[in-house]
């Protein structure tokens, strides 16, 4: 189905009724920015994306007329079934939620509500206005089904309400749920509580999200940690929790940054013997390839006995690795070609200074992350890093020095 994405703007705090206290976004500064740099920028360290975006600096949220004329706009040169609607701040919270919505029900289009937490909701018939004006797809962000936990860790005043709005949601439209998992917080019987109630009410997927709350975990814009004290599950610890879930109920569960059990994603061949030689055959050229702490071990099983080497730096997700990361690295290991993954925040005149090599490239997603492989099965997952590795593998001989 062709979705149109519609962005209305807003930024977290301040369009979201308070930040939860797990907010990636919570005690940021951001009155001194320092861009990050990355694959967008020019000559120049410093863009949009990398300096702003990356901070969901979006500014307020966007009148409703201008929304429905980026609408029409959009429906001029491109015929789509549904509308996507996501924001900086909390869907929710937009004040004209309702009202647009039915606006766009009579353009004969479907909605997906992206990523709300529900805060917004201060009446459950706000929810049954929106089923009947379109919306046949959630994403929510609900944390818990204790009212008590939603309050005090999501500043969520509206408690009740928006947990009777998700219970109708998943009852009328196809419900995914994303849940941030803190130790001591809302995991073990808390989580299966929240993962029962799922169930129950008729919800269609639950991806749990590993908190993070430190830089190596993810905090790259200065403001870890966001919890004082709080100690995160360890990668192995969180996989076990993701595992256990899908074992437990009937729904679809994933993880991230690990993992998926039906998928067995990220790197879903790296258990595939047969796979595997064939791709390390094709390989002609030698590099480097740097990553981080999850995708590190099955890179290197992966491109064993082969002209490539796999160089871990410690950021546990390998798209957020920063120049800061780079300058950790022994440039003993390094060859001549180095591969840094796209959307690493790096400069490449920067990266090419701190490694001493001439030849830097980027390259793209390998696997399939939790957040978007619920809607794949176990084929077409290994089928996706079969076409991403055999791009990276041509990459790598072209680019790639050889002796």
């Amino acid at each position: 189905m062709s979705s149109l994405l519609l962005d209305l703007k807003g930024e977290p705090g301040k369009d979201c009724r308070g930040f939860c206290k797990f907010c990636y976004f919570r005690k940021l500064d951001n009155k001194n920015i320092e861009p990050l740099g990355c694959k967008n920028c020019q000559f120049t360290v410093g863009c949009d994306y990398c300096t702003y975006s990356v901070r969901e600096l979006n500014g307020p949220f966007l009148p409703i007329p201008m929304v429905l004329m980026q609408l029409q706009s959009s429906l001029i040169f491109k015929r789509y079934e549904k509308v996507n609607l996501t924001a900086g701040g909390d869907v929710s919270c937009y004040p004209n939620l309702v009202e647009l919505c039915k606006a766009i029900n009579n353009f004969g289009l479907k909605i997906h509500l992206g990523y709300t937490s529900g805060k917004g909701f201060n009446d459950i018939k706000i929810a049954e206005k929106l089923v009947d004006y379109g919306v046949d797809e959630v994403t929510f962000s609900i944390f818990s089904t204790n009212p008590e936990l939603r309050r005090k860790w999501m500043n969520d005043k509206n408690a009740e309400t928006a947990i009777g709005a998700l219970k109708y949601f998943c009852e009328n439209c196809e419900v995914h749920v994303a849940i941030i998992v803190i130790p001591g917080v809302n995991d073990k019987d808390e989580l299966n509580k929240t993962l029962s109630d799922l169930e129950d009410w008729g919800a269609k997927a639950a991806i749990l999200m590993r908190f993070a709350n430190t830089e190596e975990q993810g905090l790259i814009l200065g403001n870890a940690p966001i919890l004082e004290g709080v100690k995160v599950h360890s990668l192995e610890e969180f996989k076990n929790i993701v595992r256990e879930a899908h074992e437990t109920y009937d729904l679809r569960i994933t993880g991230t940054p690990l993992y998926d059990p039906v998928t067995n994603t990220p790197f879903a061949i790296a258990k595939e013997e047969k796979i595997l030689k064939k791709l390390r055959d094709k390989i002609e050229g030698e590099a480097t390839i740097i990553t981080g702490n999850v995708s590190y071990p099955f890179l290197k099983k992966i491109f064993e006995g082969t002209n490539v080497n796999v160089v871990r730096v410690n950021k546990d997700i390998a798209d957020l690795i920063t120049a800061k990361d780079l300058k950790k690295v022994d440039k003993k290991e390094l060859k001549e070609t180095i591969f840094i993954p796209e959307r690493a925040f790096v400069h490449d005149e920067v990266a090419k200074k701190i490694l001493g090599r001439d030849i830097i490239v980027r390259f793209g997603s390998l696997t399939l992350d939790g957040e978007v492989s619920g809607i794949y099965d176990k084929e077409e997952a290994l089928n996706y890093e079969i076409d991403a590795f055999n791009e990276l593998i041509g990459m790598i001989n072209f680019f790639g020095y050889r002796k």
